[in-house]
């Protein structure tokens, strides 16, 4: 990547992990910006329930694997099985060529990690109606999902079990002109988080994470002292 570390604002890495970033960034099209800032409380937004699915002792974490389910109110659900880290060089051919899937670098400041997610989008109400007839959310998985899990998870689909909701609300904002997603989520205890995030191309990442920095200082709004990705909390209350 050209661009040097210092433009990267809120996400500049560590000095001694500038050259791994720039190999990961290598490794995807594109680039999600990940920032947590101070929750100022309740907003609107696109209503939405999060689930996972994992072992109790959080096997496929452990191993490098999400399972991720959305109920979206008044859109179609989805289901998503995420690798994180990967590394693109060991991906199997049918994986990479399977419809939905794509590989994207997730950065916060301080953490960079190529991930590739494959994703299948459901009808709407596809998981109230699957938790009303007492269904395990794992009915939901595509046979390419499967078949994924099967390559990598470390358990079977019978040793996972349901954690959630976790309540979120998703909207479009907008700072200095420049346009960012806001996705608040309150946890099962009650704690809440907000993220702001957006995705580019990775040969602008770099430029438009300056941007984005330059804009928020501007407004008055900082990182929050700790940043976490919104799964992490979810799975660390999960293994409560």
């Amino acid at each position: 990547m050209s661009s040097r570390p210092s433009m990267w604002g809120f996400w500049q890495p560590p000095s001694d992990q500038a050259d791994d970033l720039r190999v990961i960034t290598r490794q995807a099209d594109l680039v999600e910006l990940k920032l947590l800032v101070p929750d100022g409380g309740p907003a609107g937004g696109q209503a939405r329930k999060v689930y996972f699915l994992d072992t109790p002792s959080l096997a496929l974490k452990q191993s490098g694997i999400v399972v991720r389910v959305r109920e979206r109110a008044g859109r179609e659900d989805d289901i998503v099985v995420k690798l994180r880290p990967m590394h693109t060089r060991n991906v199997p051919g049918w994986l990479r060529r399977a419809p939905g899937f794509h590989v994207e670098v997730d950065a916060m400041p301080g953490n960079y990690v190529c991930s590739g997610a494959l994703k299948q989008q459901l009808g709407k109400g596809s998981v109230a109606q699957a938790l009303k007839a007492g269904k395990p959310l794992t009915s939901l998985l595509s046979a390419r999902q499967r078949r994924l899990l099967s390559a990598y998870a470390p358990c079977a689909l019978d040793d996972l079990t349901t954690f959630g909701p976790v309540k979120a609300r998703k909207r479009r904002v907008k700072v200095r002109g420049l346009a960012l997603t806001a996705e608040r989520w309150v946890y099962p205890d009650g704690s809440a988080l907000l993220e702001l995030s957006t995705k580019c191309p990775v040969d602008e990442a770099a430029a438009v994470s300056a941007r984005i920095s330059r804009a928020l200082r501007k407004d008055g709004i900082a990182p929050s002292e700790i940043q976490h990705t919104k799964t992490e909390l979810a799975l660390a209350q999960a293994a409560a």
